[in-house]
């Protein structure tokens, strides 16, 4: 079983949900506090063991670029200024990861997106990570998904329980087996209805995909009405080809920040784990209700 060294990390969503603001600053790189949404995801590859960050963008998105880049100018004034913790904080990223960047001319689906960086990603397991899913929690989400890579060597999906009404907004998987928070997935369905759905397991953006996953994707042609190319197209050709998916209910709470709702929510409870930005917000709060 090969190690994960890679991840993919997909950001070149137009982000129309938050238009107009995203007409000129790209989706991930809206913020949570003080630190863009796409930041979290790096760090959560980091803090999973993750050095090799490829990051997908599409038109517009130089911004991602530049915020993982060196900064020489800034570096200097931080330390001129003697804000060293800042500066410490900055230069975590920048020395432990290596970043690449694949665009996609246009969008045909995450499965497309992550084709885009089929080069970079060779014949080794990857993992990847969508742009919209912040899970808090003690332990990073993507570090429990190759907990069970490592001890099984399937492609492994990162699940949570939703609500019934929610279902026809994810890919929901059919359970074949289940110990604890660990799933033998039996079969995938992409947006089904209420009724239909095989469990309330819907899928979330952080996946553990093997070689052969990617092989599928290259092969595949969509069985889509809008002719785009997805993950779970790829995902359904390994379990029709006789090969094993895991999954895993994720500890955690997890933030669904591609919509407005989902980033301020976010926003609050980050603010909340803070002692000196929950108390501003208790006093906001408390000025706007007096």
């Amino acid at each position: 079983m090969k190690p994960i060294k890679k991840v993919v990390i997909l950001a070149a969503g137009l982000g129309t949900r938050f238009l107009p603001m995203t007409k000129a600053i790209p989706k991930a790189m809206l913020p949570i506090l003080d630190k863009p949404v796409i930041q979290y995801l790096v760090e959560e590859a980091l803090d999973s063991g993750i050095q090799e960050i490829i990051i997908v963008t599409g038109m517009g998105k130089r911004a991602i670029e530049e915020h993982f880049d060196h900064s020489y100018e800034l570096e200097h004034e931080l330390r001129s200024r003697g804000k060293l913790e800042l500066l410490e904080t900055m230069e975590r990223i920048e020395k432990r990861a290596r970043f690449a960047y694949v665009r996609q001319e246009n969008a045909h689906g995450d499965g497309h997106a992550i084709l885009c960086a089929k080069d970079v990603l060779g014949e080794e397991p990857f993992a990847v990570l969508f742009g919209d899913d912040i899970v808090d929690g003690s332990r990073p989400a993507l570090r429990q998904l190759l907990d069970v890579y490592e001890k099984t060597g399937n492609p492994v999906l990162c699940v949570e329980k939703v609500a019934a009404k929610d279902l026809p907004n994810y890919g929901v998987i059919e359970v074949q087996s289940r110990e604890n928070r660990e799933i033998q997935v039996k079969s995938l369905v992409e947006k089904p209805t209420p009724e239909a759905a095989p469990s309330n397991y819907g899928i979330i953006g952080k996946y553990i995909c093997t070689p052969d996953v990617l092989k599928n994707l290259a092969e595949s042609e969509s069985s889509h009405t809008d002719g785009e190319i997805r993950l779970i197209d790829g995902l359904r050709t390994h379990l029709e080809n006789g090969g094993k998916i895991d999954a895993w209910e994720v500890e955690g709470t997890r933030y669904d920040t591609g919509n407005p709702w989902g980033l301020l929510e976010a926003n609050v409870a980050f603010a909340l784990k803070d002692p000196e930005t929950r108390s501003h917000l208790d006093q906001m709060i408390h000025k706007n209700n007096s």
